[in-house]
């Protein structure tokens, strides 16, 4: 199986763990020039950018780990991307959540970072 495609399948478990968590799933597999956002969701009043990380196991570090800084600040400009072509409001409540998925077990971290602002 290729990466793409075992990516896009957890993705969809974790979408699909999401909408039984109540929230709406408004897109997957945003792409932009800067970055991807795995699923982008509703959750009461927040708009939420999530993104899955899979590992099979956690010999070379845990999936929430692997979400580095570098990674955080694409999603954030992304956010910025969707926001924008999606006319959202300045003073939409966005928050940053990620999804792990190791060793057959899914948790959900929400709120798991910050926004990073542009420098």
């Amino acid at each position: 199986m290729n990466n793409r495609k075992q990516g896009n399948d957890f993705e969809k478990i974790a979408s699909e763990f999401l909408k039984k968590q109540g929230m709406t799933i408004l897109k997957l597999n945003f792409y932009c020039k800067m970055g991807e956002v795995d699923i982008i969701a509703r959750d009461g009043s927040y708009l939420v950018f999530i993104e899955v990380k899979y590992r099979k196991n956690t010999a070379k570090g845990s999936a929430a780990e692997a979400v580095n800084f570098n990674k955080m600040r694409k999603i954030c400009r992304c956010a910025d991307v969707y926001m924008m072509t999606n006319k959202c409001p300045p003073d939409t409540s966005v928050r940053f959540d990620v999804i792990a998925i190791e060793e057959g077990n899914l948790k959900h971290y929400k709120n798991a970072f910050e926004y990073i602002p542009v420098c």
